[in-house]
């Protein structure tokens, strides 16, 4: 069975069939990259019919040898982890074409920008092979510098350059840790993946921690993590709307990924650096939300709250129990619904008034009601509102955090309430009080909006008042790596 390669090449597909219809086009540019990722969404969802949550393998694998005497192969593979991340990346992109109806300049460009993008995402989360894992992540830096650099705001070129230079920094790090475990002996296991896995056991605990800390610092920027986050800000405020909602719904998401299989590979040295994971983790937490509350502009708003919900994940990541790892899991999915829909609904609010300034409005709930309703549930998400699914998240992560470290997890409990605080000021500062003039004749979401919109809010309420089938989902994957990090702590 060939789904995974199919499901990874459909959107490279559309992207060189975009190349061949004319620019002036842009009715069949917009029509033929709508079908193809709706088609991988499609694929994508039909994986779950063809996963069997109660097996912790890889499954659905593809295995082609490239050099066999390193044991490098283009391996495809799926589980608990990847799985939920496929799905989160082909409806994120599907959703953010629609939310690109409204672009006039550089279609065509604009549109093969995304599928490539979204080729590079499903490669990360399905690569079983480091070398090609690399590769797809080197890939999304390309089509994401020209999304910035080419449709984003005053200050793109700055905000693209950035990007592009902490990432590939970061990438750096990732490529002299993964150079430093092939130093040893690689045993064919069947993929690069599983022979460095292997190999890094042989390695002394200094070296495990010096490779660790490489990976933290490749994957901590993309996630991102304090103090790697000074690209966040700016490229997110400076992105069109619509690549925001990929930026922070899945790019985020590919470096926490990226960790949570490195802290498998390496639980020695995870193990011995975990204080300085739950530093890491807590500060961000506090810190993102203290700079979200402070922030006038919506968009760099929902920017920082990322980087405090980004640490929220690194926390159940540094756990290193069940729980925890669950929590991450979850709050992965989540993150990726819940910025998914404020960066639409923020995106769609600014095409109609031109402002992001939230001192601007006032009382939109009277002229749109709709709009006042999905971005009301979004915000009460954000900050763990039992019934969405973000109160599911923070309440393993709570639990994994309290059976590992107790009363630090007071620092936990305070990044929420400043997570109700701007989630609450926004509210208040949207919704209520007298209309403004200049926003009276604001028109509400039109049908395919709310279509998009409701969707993913949709998702948010149903998976928080029925988080079962999300969990399940992932749990015997993190029961196999949790059996594989106590099987090499021994």
């Amino acid at each position: 069975m060939v789904i995974l390669s199919t499901l990874l090449w459909t959107p490279a597909a559309g992207a060189l069939l975009l190349v061949l219809i004319p620019a002036h086009q842009t009715q069949a540019v917009r029509l033929t990259a709508n079908l193809f990722a709706g088609v991988a969404l499609m694929l994508a969802c039909m994986l779950l019919a063809h996963y069997d949550a109660a097996d912790p393998a890889l499954q659905l694998t593809e295995f082609y040898p490239l050099n066999p005497k390193l044991g490098s192969a283009y391996a495809l593979g799926i589980d608990g982890l990847s799985l939920p991340m496929l799905i989160l990346a082909a409806l994120l992109t599907s959703i953010s074409l629609i939310a690109s109806f409204n672009l006039a300049d550089g279609v065509k460009g604009y549109h093969i920008c995304i599928l490539l993008l979204e080729f590079g995402m499903l490669g990360v989360f399905m690569a079983q092979d480091w070398a090609l894992f690399y590769i797809f992540w080197e890939v999304t830096l390309i089509p994401l510098f020209f999304l910035i650099d080419r449709w984003g705001g005053k200050r793109r070129h700055a905000a693209s350059l950035n990007f592009v230079l902490y990432t590939m920094g970061g990438s750096v790090f990732m490529l002299l840790s993964l150079l430093a475990i092939s130093q040893y002996d690689l045993q064919n296991q069947g993929s690069l993946m599983a022979s460095m896995g292997q190999a890094a056991q042989n390695m002394p605990a200094v070296e495990q921690v010096l490779v660790l800390l490489g990976f933290l610092i490749g994957f901590g920027v993309k996630m991102p993590i304090f103090p790697l986050h000074g690209w966040l800000p700016l490229a997110h405020v400076e992105a069109p709307s619509a690549v925001s909602i990929l930026l922070s719904g899945i790019l985020l998401k590919m470096g926490a990924y990226g960790l949570l299989r490195s802290v498998v590979m390496l639980p020695v040295a995870a193990q011995l650096i975990q204080p300085l994971l739950m530093f890491l983790a807590l500060f961000g937490m506090v810190y993102g939300g203290l700079l979200a509350w402070r922030q006038p502009d919506m968009k760099a708003m929902v920017a920082y709250s990322s980087l405090s919900h980004m640490g929220v994940v690194l926390l159940g990541i540094a756990t290193l129990n069940q729980t925890g790892f669950i929590g991450a899991i979850l709050h992965m999915t989540a993150h990726g619904l819940i910025a998914g829909a404020l960066f639409l609904l923020v995106g769609l609010l600014y095409e109609r008034t031109h402002t992001r300034n939230i001192q601007d409005y006032s009382s939109l709930v009277q002229v749109m009601p709709r709009f006042a309703g999905l971005t009301t549930l979004a915000l009460l998400a954000a900050m763990g509102l039992p019934g969405s699914i973000g109160f599911v998240a923070e309440l393993h992560m709570l639990i994994g955090g309290f059976q590992q470290w107790g009363g630090w997890m007071a620092f936990f409990s305070l990044s929420l309430l400043i997570s109700a605080a701007y989630a609450m000021r926004t509210i208040g500062l949207l919704f209520t009080g007298p209309v403004k003039p200049q926003m009276r004749d604001i028109a509400d979401l039109t049908p395919s909006e709310l279509a998009a919109s409701a969707v993913l809010v949709g998702c948010i309420v149903v998976f928080g008042l029925l988080p079962a089938p999300l969990i399940e989902l992932s749990a015997a994957s993190v029961g196999r790596m949790l059996a594989v990090i106590g099987e090499r702590l021994l």
